[in-house]
């Protein structure tokens, strides 16, 4: 069983609306043991994403981490309540350095318990906009992406596992998941597109009928293997699923590579911005961890990693 969420946000992260009491009593209704609160710390957010999504992805951390520890307190009896951070990592060569000082400054001053690193913007923007697969297809956006994860992997240290490793393939603009179809000839995909009556399913067709991780498997076994030797987690993040891709972030394939290539640590999380989502699928994604080969996922204390077993 997984009964550990080690990624969740609450009304501190700006796409998020819930509050941490609903989300503590959430997780003892679905007799959880314990949750880490992970809300989102995106320094440098670019400004103009910041006008649309309506905030800019930062908070008061002495409130944060106050507020948490005093109900880590209150529920200690119910609950083991960690306390994390989701931070954003930028490859941009003007933003790195001051993301990894201010970032290492911050970790210092907080003994957090979990930190998740996230590749959530690249060349100054949000790739959640239309306006990052301008021109692009949906290969060329997400190879750019993925080269990013590579060097912020490379260059941070201060993270505990890599969020959502190929999340990007849920926002996919209906243009270049188009160009891809067009240029591997999937007629039937072209057909789908043009006649879906709903245009949102555009932010998913990619991710549902046309992506394989095996068309950026240079680039995925690159980053597996800089993962394993930082001695960094992989997470499995349950989002894809409720957003209907059928998939976990990674897919299936990935973890299995992961494995092969001596892999072990993962970590688990729902990504959930409702209390709601907490705990998303877990128990068909405990299933497929079990059947590609694992024993345990891992919780952190003190930004040290604890087996737990499947």
């Amino acid at each position: 069983m997984i009964n550990y969420d080690f990624h969740l946000h609450s009304d501190f992260s700006t796409d998020s609306d819930e509050k941490q009491e609903n989300i503590i009593e959430t997780a003892i209704e679905k007799r959880l043991k314990g949750l880490c609160f992970t809300d989102h710390m995106d320094l440098y957010f670019p400004l103009a994403c910041s006008k649309k999504s309506g905030g800019d992805f930062v908070f008061d951390v002495d409130e944060y981490y106050e507020l948490i520890s005093t109900l880590r307190y209150r529920y200690r009896d119910s609950l083991d309540i960690r306390i994390g951070l989701e931070i954003g990592l930028r490859d941009e060569p003007e933003l790195r350095d001051k993301c990894i000082k201010e970032y290492n400054e911050m970790l210092e001053k907080y003994p957090f318990d979990f930190i998740i690193g996230s590749t959530h913007c690249l060349e100054n923007i949000d790739p959640y906009w239309e306006e990052y697969w301008y021109e692009r297809t949906a290969e060329e956006g997400l190879n750019r992406y993925f080269d990013a994860i590579d060097k912020n992997i490379s260059d941070y240290d201060c993270f505990d596992s890599v969020g959502h490793l190929d999340y990007l393939v849920r926002y996919v603009s209906q243009e270049a998941t188009l160009r891809s179809a067009e240029r591997k000839g999937r007629t039937d995909i072209l057909t789908l597109a043009r006649n879906a009556e709903d245009k949102s399913v555009f932010k998913r067709l990619y991710g549902r009928e046309i992506y394989d991780p095996k068309d950026f498997s240079d680039r995925i076994d690159i980053i597996l293997k800089k993962i394993i030797d930082k001695g960094k987690a992989l997470e499995i993040n349950t989002a894809g699923l409720k957003y209907g891709l059928g998939f976990a972030h990674p897919q299936k394939e990935i973890l299995i590579r992961y494995r092969e290539l001596g892999g072990e640590l993962i970590t688990i999380g729902s990504d959930a911005h409702k209390a709601e989502h907490l705990a998303y699928d877990f128990n068909d994604v405990c299933e497929m961890l079990k059947c590609v080969g694992f024993k345990y996922y891992f919780i952190y204390k003190d930004r040290k990693p604890f087996a737990e077993r499947l």
